[in-house]
């Protein structure tokens, strides 16, 4: 594999073992005394930082090294902070390569992605209690919501963090004072990689093994294919089956596609009537009898309309298995929602499911509990797959044939109303066409809601008690110190 395939690697941010090989052998390179990128001592603030390197020394070589353009070697390089196999010494929240005079050292070896270290919530929970016993309480943001999390997280232990934090901290001051700078920024450098600041990408949002499944313990390429047919649910068939599938669905959903087939009331694109829409809304009181034909196709139809979730979900909750479809609703959640959420909702997952004596506890089979409780303690996006597979299968095969059955589906049936078909006259259709404007851009709309808000807040009355007590605080503040 040539450098740029690593580099690509790098910028898709999905990595295989032998791919970080190679970027350690490039690694090892860069550092090697004679024919590396050069070092030496930078004075950062007050102390001295040994064997320093800038970025733009970083990018030249490179781009000298491997004859590539300068925004290639650029991306490489980023590659390489991103991973940790080189971190900045100013800003650490930004884990991209500046081709300019910043600052940056190569990382430990011992910090290597390549040395697959289990990233414990336990050890950060001390990284975090030692930056707040330095920095006198006063963490920034996002550390302080991660340190309130784990805290009440692992209560249970607590002390036991709190005295090995105070052991560590104790053990840094007997340090010399580069040192203790230099493993400090080391330390930071390794939690901004695998526990990033809000609104950071980070490489390791999957982990390093991602184009596999990430609850197997070996690699293999037969388990990445595995993994990719579980997570679309579907086996591997012939192409004459896939065809047959496709036309059988095809003719099924031919008359409820409103560009293949007249829709009631009437087409909106032809003719602007927004009753369609209106009848079709997410949430509606009593839906279409078209729509309600829908969820009798598939048990993943049903899933996919909120109204049949709606409805499925008070069937089930007469059954006493609503857990069911809340842990599948909160897996989808967990997978489709923000990078910042994930570690939180898993939690949230683990201790209303999964966990003993939990409130909505769901029934799944000892080896899939096992493979899910192991795979939450380095949560991701897909490690609730398999519980979520197994309840999926549990309800399409039992809960779903009673549902059709069911006084609750009969009801909904008997009451879905059948919209009359609108009739409009070429002359009222050609003024509606006539009437049409372009729609305003999302960002103009975006734009104008903001200002509306801020036309209300500057509008609105103003609790003067609130006022008074930010400005009292704002009076204890120490002021910063002078340069």
């Amino acid at each position: 594999m040539t450098i740029r395939n690593v580099r690509d690697h790098g910028q898709r941010f999905r990595p295989r073992m032998a791919c970080l090989k190679k970027v350690e052998a490039v690694m090892l390179e860069m550092q090697d005394p004679k024919t590396g990128v050069k070092s030496q001592p930078q004075k950062l603030v007050i102390t001295t930082i040994p064997h320093a390197i800038t970025g733009e020394d970083v990018v030249t070589w490179l781009a000298n090294r491997y004859t590539i353009e300068a925004e290639e070697a650029w991306a490489l390089g980023t590659m390489l902070v991103a991973f940790g196999y080189i971190y900045p010494l100013q800003d650490h929240k930004r884990l991209v390569i500046k081709p300019d005079t910043a600052l940056y050292r190569f990382q430990t070896p011992y910090f290597w992605p390549a040395q697959q270290w289990p990233v414990e919530d336990t050890d950060y929970a001390i990284y975090l209690a030692k930056r707040n016993i330095r920095k006198k309480g006063v963490l920034e943001i996002h550390e302080q919501e991660q340190y309130n999390g784990l805290h009440k997280w692992m209560n249970h232990k607590w002390d036991f963090i709190v005295m090995q934090a105070k052991e560590q901290y104790r053990a840094g001051k007997e340090r010399k004072k580069p040192d203790r700078a230099v493993f400090d920024c080391q330390e930071r450098a390794y939690w901004v990689v695998h526990r990033p600041p809000p609104g950071t990408v980070s490489a390791m949002d999957y982990g390093l093994e991602r184009m596999v499944d990430p609850n197997a313990e070996e690699v293999t390429g037969q388990s990445c294919m595995i993994f990719t047919q579980q997570s679309i649910m579907r086996p591997r068939v012939k192409s004459s089956v896939s065809i047959g599938a496709l036309v059988k669905y095809s003719v099924t959903c031919n008359k409820h596609d409103p560009f293949l087939a007249p829709c009631l009331p009437s087409n909106p694109w032809i003719t602007d009537d927004v009753t369609y829409w209106l009848l079709n809304m997410a949430n509606v009181d009593i839906p279409t009898k078209m729509r309600v034909e829908r969820w009798t196709f598939s048990f993943g139809e049903l899933l996919s309309d909120p109204r049949g979730r709606d409805d499925f979900r008070l069937f089930l909750k007469k059954e006493f298995s609503g857990e069911n479809l809340a842990f599948w609703e909160a897996c989808e959640d967990l997978k489709w929602g923000t990078a910042a959420t994930m570690n939180e909702k898993a939690q949230q997952v683990y201790k209303t499911f999964l966990a003993r004596g939990a409130p909505r506890w769901i029934n799944i089979d000892g080896k899939t509990m096992e493979v899910t409780v192991k795979g939450l303690k380095h949560p991701h996006r897909y490690v609730l797959d398999a519980a979520q597979t197994h309840i999926f299968m549990l309800m399409k095969k039992d809960s779903y044939g009673r549902y059709l059955k069911s006084p609750v589906f009969k009801d909904t049936q008997k009451r879905a109303i059948g919209p009359d078909q609108h009739r409009f006259s070429v002359s009222q259709l050609e003024a509606n066409a006539r009437k049409r404007r372009p729609s305003i851009s999302p960002i103009i709309v975006r734009q104008q809601e903001k200002e509306e808000r801020a036309r209300m807040a500057t509008s609105g009355p103003v609790d003067i008690t609130q006022v008074m007590s930010k400005l009292s605080n704002k009076g204890k503040e120490v002021p910063p110190p002078k340069k």
